[in-house]
């Protein structure tokens, strides 16, 4: 018996202890201030390294990021009503042509890129792809490459852009129908010297799946680079530096990395499938806090650190080169205490 009234009374002490426990690991967790952000997968590395700085300075904080193309990234905000403390994109017009004035009143440019052609010393004809025949090389039947989607992701149809920005440049017509028309349902059109792209929906691209590999976000085709399961992806540099890849530096003019050249980028534009026309231009990024906010003085916060001293060094570690100082859609919108940090007319 009295055997009996010890297990029972172990048993007893167990259960309350392991309540206890439960209650304090549940305190633990209800002290714990979430950070919500939505941010393009080109992002992905230097917000892996703001995360870890912003959660040093505040220890009770977790900040929760998903990372997708920046268009899908701005519709879970705008369409499917999904709540987020910060918007970065790598496509800053998105915020003033798809959430100002219903969703936000303001953004902040903080960085720049450019479109580059990634390989491997795996890739097919990698010893001899440069910059005055990497046309040429993607033309090949045996090679095969990248894109994101352009109704997803700006890295896509900066693609298509770039793509037919070389036809300009080489003064060859065929560039852009013998690497995207010829092996998609993505139509072009010329009228005078614009250049007009038109996008179908997304199931309609139809891409010939022995030439392209098409992903919702560029980020995605990086493993099917390193496992040789494609030749090539066109892709934004700060990526292909984080990954180690090689690649191909296109000429300025093309590129989408110069606003001495925004005059040539704008002579190509791009319809996607819901209509929204996208002119090309340089390529820059911008971030804004959401109406929707629930941690606005936190959001406040990491937007400070992203376009601070120490957030710009971020960028440049990570081969993307930060806009400094930050420039302000309008300073008046701005919250006071981001207006140090920008640049002032």
């Amino acid at each position: 018996m009295m055997t009996k009234y010890i297990i029972l009374s172990i048993t007893i002490l167990s259960v309350v202890l392991m309540a206890s426990i439960s209650g304090c690991i549940g305190t633990a967790d209800s002290d714990t201030t979430v950070l919500k952000i939505y941010h393009a997968g080109s992002l992905s590395m230097p917000m892996d390294e703001l995360e870890q700085k912003f959660e040093e300075l505040h220890p009770n904080v977790d900040v929760q990021r998903e990372a997708a193309g920046s268009v899908a990234c701005v519709k879970k905000i705008t369409e499917l009503d999904k709540q987020a403390d910060i918007l970065a994109s790598a496509d800053y017009t998105l915020i003033p042509s798809m959430m100002i004035p219903d969703f936000t009143d303001w953004y902040v440019v903080f960085a720049r890129n450019q479109i580059v052609i990634a390989y491997t010393d795996d890739s097919k004809y990698s010893d001899e792809i440069n910059q005055d025949n990497w046309y040429d090389i993607l033309r090949r039947d045996d090679v095969t490459f990248g894109i994101s989607n352009p109704n997803d992701d700006p890295c896509g149809y900066r693609s298509q852009i770039v793509t037919q920005l070389a036809e300009k440049y080489y003064s060859d017509a065929e560039i852009y129908d013998d690497i995207m028309g010829a092996n998609t349902e993505i139509t072009i059109s010329t009228e005078g010297d614009i250049s007009a792209i038109k996008m179908p929906m997304s199931e309609a691209i139809n891409p010939d799946t022995k030439k392209i590999m098409l992903r919702s976000m560029e980020v995605e085709l990086s493993s099917a680079l390193e496992m040789s399961e494609i030749d090539y992806f066109y892709i934004y540099r700060s990526v292909a530096v984080q990954h180690g890849f090689k690649f191909v530096e296109l000429p300025s003019q093309i590129d989408l990395g110069s606003i001495e050249y925004t005059d040539m980028y704008n002579k190509v534009n791009i319809e996607l499938s819901n209509g929204k026309i996208i002119d090309g231009k340089p390529i820059v990024y911008g971030i804004t806090i959401p109406n929707n906010a629930i941690e606005h003085d936190l959001a406040l916060e990491f937007v400070k650190l992203v376009i601070s001293e120490e957030g710009q060094q971020i960028f440049i570690d990570n081969g993307q080169p930060p806009i400094v100082p930050a420039v302000s859609n309008d300073i008046n919108a701005v919250p006071d205490e981001l207006k140090e940090y920008l640049a002032r007319e």
